[in-house]
């Protein structure tokens, strides 16, 4: 399937401008892309995976520094997959590109009982695979198309369901310490990403393919979100920049603030 040739229109050119812009200032914000990185840029065929390798493309022609790109996709075996469609895009754009077929989608079934959602563990087998991929492949970098709706959803998730103020932040080493992971989509909202999907007429593979419903939790939450910023336009946008200005001694962590010894020269954040 070759990639859609689009014309764009003025308002589609200022569309790409403002991503390009909130991805490039993500990037630069969080040291995200260095001289000689190898990116491995997980591509699921949703709309957030599209637009992040298309920008990042973008920003590999203007960028003073040079990056490589190697688009990855994990086919995970879920029924009715329709497995050409991303090797046709990719091919179509002349990026490398990598397809991992691994039968997560059996083990999961199995694991899962019927009727319960089955994105938990999925999520988690998908992320040792993609890692284990990234190291493999040389990658120095591996990118996620998580966006800055998700991060606030995430926040709200957290705090909500698990009583912990804890986000998605925009570039992680994980646990091991063997990858940094990087979400050059941290500053765009999900609709002008949607918008641009649309444009771009990506061809977007459908994420029910295995059946599961939507995490409850998270569309309960995604759906607050929605009727909050509907109420007052801005408040999302609000929400994200709070979690870069963070008091430690106007919350309530003893690890993060010596609230013990306030007073007493011990007013300080704990390094």
């Amino acid at each position: 399937m070759e990639a859609t040739k689009v014309f764009p229109s003025k308002s589609s050119k200022k569309l790409e401008e403002r991503l390009r812009s909130l991805v490039g200032k993500a990037i630069r914000d969080y040291n995200m892309v260095e001289d000689s990185d190898r990116i491995m840029v997980c591509l699921s065929g949703g709309k957030d995976s599209y637009t992040m390798l298309d920008i990042l493309l973008s920003l590999q022609r203007r960028a003073p520094i040079k990056f490589e790109i190697l688009a990855v996709n994990l086919d995970q075996k879920q029924p009715d997959f329709p497995e050409q469609v991303l090797p046709e895009y990719l091919k179509s754009l002349g990026v490398d590109y990598l397809i991992v077929e691994e039968d997560t989608y059996s083990i999961v079934k199995n694991v899962i009982p019927e009727g319960k959602t089955m994105c938990g563990l999925c999520s988690r087998l998908r992320r040792g695979i993609l890692y284990r991929v990234a190291k493999e492949a040389g990658a120095t970098k591996i990118a996620l198309g998580h966006h800055r709706d998700d991060i606030v959803e995430t926040l709200f998730l957290n705090m909500f369901h698990g009583g912990r103020l804890k986000a998605m932040p925009p570039k992680l080493l994980n646990d091991d310490g063997q990858h940094i992971v990087i979400r050059p989509l941290a500053y765009c909202p999900e609709d002008d990403i949607q918008r641009y999907a649309d444009i771009k007429k990506f061809p977007i593979i459908p994420c029910n393919l295995c059946g599961s419903q939507e995490n409850l939790q998270r569309a309960q939450i995604k759906q607050m979100l929605r009727t909050w910023e509907q109420e007052s336009p801005g408040r999302i946008d609000s929400l994200f920049r709070s979690l870069q200005n963070v008091s430690p001694s106007h919350l309530a962590d003893n690890q993060l603030f010596d609230f013990a010894n306030l007073g007493n020269n011990g007013d300080k954040e704990i390094s």
